[in-house]
């Protein structure tokens, strides 16, 4: 048993709600707080002075300076696992080049499915922890990680078995994603149709079997899948046992509303949501998973936060990081950024970061520093916790924390 502190703040995000608007009033906030921690989990919070009355034989971390405490940060949506580089994309785009000019240019995902399918899988973990280790460092302790730059059984299999194996080097929680319907590869002999058929015939049940994932994205759009395809495939992706996610209206709107449909667990970007589908994902139990890195990397505009919210619906931030559309991977910037344009509260880009991310994920046994959380948190060195989303990612955490253990 540990009592961690003393921090100059906590922010607990205790008794907040799943869903809806928040008020920074509604922030649980303890003063020269500390934090009990036994066998990986919170055993209690409270005044550090406290806590070493009401538990004498505890042993003592201290915290020297001034010192904030938050529960540590989940990325709920990645593309972290991939080779290459698509720096040349990023310059194109800006000069002006439209997405189809950049493709037909030899960029676009289909670059990345080249340069991943030539790495290796030691190459690939190679990169993959680094980026990793950069999230870590961030205060990021739980991140989703998708496949989808393989898109033939071999590789798409290759992509994840090196995150499963990834996860034997690092204390990260890794949530591993199936997306192999990113978009139908240029060398498959079919249509769309076909290429699903062919996920499912030939690569999901393999993952099922070696327990490689047990989530399944598409990314429905005009230039991947079409919708009645796509909720064809998820059905049936569900039926199998897995639970699903979906890549929603990002160019064009009314996905979203299939993932609803389908009980999908989270509908991420929605950056060209209509206001109707606001309304139908707010009203149910999935996750809207704004993404401002690709309305920062793309140019286009940010996933409607605010009416979400508003409309008692539940939002999460991730950072899509991929090496396309949203090549930056700082979480805390893309957040803080998101905030300034839709008005959001600290309250709730905090939430969006923690607990309500980790609800995308099937994970309700994190993201609030209360009694029986794991106990993963994450310090910044000041005397205000206002100053994490001030600085837009420029104060860097000062100590993670997983299961109570420093890394």
């Amino acid at each position: 048993m540990k009592i961690t502190g003393p921090f100059k703040q906590i922010v607990t995000l205790a008794n907040l709600p799943l869903r809806g608007k928040l008020a920074d009033e509604q922030l649980e906030i303890i003063e020269n707080g500390g934090i009990l921690s036994e066998n990986g989990k919170i055993v209690d919070v409270g005044n550090f002075n406290g806590l070493k009355t009401a538990y004498p034989t505890a042993q003592i971390e201290n915290i020297t300076g001034s010192q904030v405490a938050l529960p540590a940060f989940t990325d709920a949506h990645t593309h972290i696992c991939f080779g290459g580089n698509r720096a040349n994309d990023f310059a194109m785009r800006n000069a002006g080049k439209t997405y189809l000019e950049i493709a037909e240019s030899g960029g676009g995902i289909w670059s990345s499915v080249q340069h991943t399918r030539a790495a290796s899988e030691d190459e690939l973990l190679k990169t993959t922890l680094e980026r990793i280790n950069f999230l870590i460092s961030l205060g990021i302790t739980t991140i989703e990680i998708k496949s989808g730059y393989g898109l033939d059984v071999e590789n798409e299999l290759k992509m994840l078995r090196v995150i499963k194996k990834a996860q034997n080097f690092t204390k990260a929680t890794l949530v591993p994603t199936c997306l192999s319907a990113h978009l139908k590869p240029r060398d498959f002999e079919g249509d769309n149709v076909e290429y699903l058929q062919y996920i499912l015939n030939e690569i999901l049940p393999q993952v099922k079997e070696e327990k490689l994932a047990n989530r399944v994205d598409i990314f429905i759009e005009k230039s991947a899948f079409q919708p009645e395809e796509s909720q064809d495939f998820l059905m049936k992706a569900k039926e199998m046992g897995f639970e699903i996610t979906v890549h929603a209206d990002q160019f064009t709107p009314g996905s979203s509303r299939i993932a609803v449909e389908v009980g999908a667990k989270s509908a991420d970007h929605l950056e060209a949501t209509a206001d109707e589908d606001i309304d139908f994902i707010a009203s149910s139990e999935t996750v809207a998973i704004a993404l401002p890195g690709a309305s920062l990397g793309l140019g286009e505009r940010f996933s409607p936060a605010r009416k979400i919210l508003d409309k008692n619906g539940i939002l999460a931030i991730a950072s899509d990081w991929n090496p396309g559309s949203a090549p930056m991977g700082n979480l805390i910037t893309q957040a803080s950024i998101l905030a300034t344009f839709e008005k959001l509260s600290t309250a709730e880009v905090l939430a969006g970061i923690t607990f309500r991310s980790a609800f995308a994920l099937g994970l309700e046994d994190r993201g609030k520093l209360e009694k029986g959380k794991k106990a993963d948190f994450v310090t910044f060195k000041t005397d205000n916790f206002q100053n994490v989303l001030y600085q837009q990612g420029s104060l860097k955490a000062e100590r993670v924390f997983i299961d109570g253990e420093k890394i």
